[in-house]
C-alpha cells in the first residue's frame, strides 16, 4: 500500500490494507455518507470527500494532515494481521474484514457518540448525532461541525430528548454539565486503568462504552469492547453460554493482549455482517 500526500489530497495506491466500506461500516464512526464508490466523512469540524476502487483511494480535504492521522495511515496493518492470523479462530474474520483500519477519532465526539450508542441501533444513533450537529454545531457551509463541549453545555434535557436520546437524555445532560475541557485533555496522559475509571464515573458510560471511547477516541488498542456480537464470539470460541461480559472482556484481553482492539474489530464486523449465531 503506497500513500502519497499532497496539499489537499491523499492518494493511496494498491490499498490492500484499507477498505473504505469496511472501515466506515464497522461501528467506530457515525458521521458519514457512503455509496458504491464514494464517501463523505465528517470528524470534529472537518470533512473529507473520498473516492475509492480496489486499485486506488483518493481523499480530498482542506486538512490532509488531520485525515492522514484519522485514517491511521502510518501504521502497518499487514504486520498486525500476520500476528493475529496465528490465532486460527480469528483467521476467517481477518480474511473477511481485511481492510478495516481503526480510526483516530476526536475524543469528545467519541464520548458523546458512544453514550448515545448504548442499547441503540446505527440508524437512530446517526440521526441523534446529526440533530445535535445541526442544532448546536458550527455551520461550516455545506455541513455542520460536531458541537464543542461549550456549545453542548447550552443544550437542555429537552433538547436531548428532541434529538431522540430517550432515557439517555438526562444522562447526557448531567455528563456534559460535569465535564470540563481540562478533564477531557487530561485523559490523554492517564494510564488505561485511570482512563477507564474516569470514563465509567460519567453518567451513561459503562464498561463497554468506556472501552469503545478508549479504543476509538484515545487510541488504546489493548481494550476489548464486548457487545452482543462479541458475546457470541466468546461463546463460540469457548463452547459456553457465558453472559458475564466483564469476565469475557478480561479473558479476550488475556488472549489477544495489546492487539485486542484490532481483534475486536475483525470479530465484530465478521460476526455482525454474517449474523453468525
Amino acid at each position: 500500500m503506497k500513500v502519497q500526500r499532497f496539499k489537499n489530497k491523499l492518494i493511496i495506491d494498491n490499498p490492500a490494507d484499507f477498505d473504505v466500506v469496511q472501515t466506515l461500516n464497522c461501528g467506530q464512526i457515525f458521521r458519514y455518507v457512503i455509496d458504491a464508490n464514494s464517501a463523505v466523512v465528517f470528524s470534529k469540524d472537518k470533512c473529507a470527500n473520498i473516492s475509492f476502487s480496489p486499485a486506488k483511494i483518493e481523499i480530498l480535504s482542506n486538512d490532509v494532515d488531520y485525515f492522514y492521522h484519522f485514517f491511521d495511515l502510518d501504521r502497518d496493518y499487514s504486520k498486525i494481521k500476520r500476528t493475529l492470523e496465528k490465532d486460527e479462530f480469528l483467521r476467517p474474520a481477518i480474511k473477511y474484514g481485511y481492510g478495516i483500519r481503526i480510526l483516530n477519532n476526536d475524543l469528545f465526539e467519541m464520548i458523546v457518540s458512544f453514550i448515545i450508542s448504548a442499547n441503540n441501533n446505527i440508524g437512530r444513533i446517526k440521526k441523534s448525532i446529526e440533530y445535535l450537529c445541526r442544532h448546536f454545531g458550527s455551520n461550516m457551509g455545506n455541513y455542520h461541525a460536531f458541537p464543542t463541549l461549550a456549545q453542548l453545555k447550552k443544550a437542555s434535557v429537552k433538547d436531548y430528548q428532541s434529538a431522540g436520546l430517550g432515557y439517555r437524555a438526562e444522562q447526557m445532560a448531567e455528563t456534559i454539565s460535569r465535564l470540563t475541557e481540562k478533564e477531557i485533555e487530561s485523559l490523554n496522559s492517564m494510564t488505561p486503568s485511570e482512563q477507564r475509571n474516569f470514563l465509567i464515573s460519567l453518567k451513561g458510560v459503562g464498561e463497554k462504552v468506556a472501552n469503545c471511547i478508549m479504543l476509538f477516541g484515545l487510541g488504546v488498542k489493548s481494550v476489548f469492547p464486548v457487545d452482543t456480537w462479541i458475546n457470541k464470539v466468546y461463546n463460540a470460541l469457548t463452547n459456553t453460554q457465558q453472559k458475564n461480559r466483564k469476565l469475557i472482556t478480561e479473558e479476550l484481553y488475556a488472549r489477544y493482549g495489546e492487539l485486542s482492539g484490532y481483534a475486536q474489530q475483525y470479530f465484530f464486523y465478521y460476526y455482525r455482517d454474517n449474523k453468525i449465531k
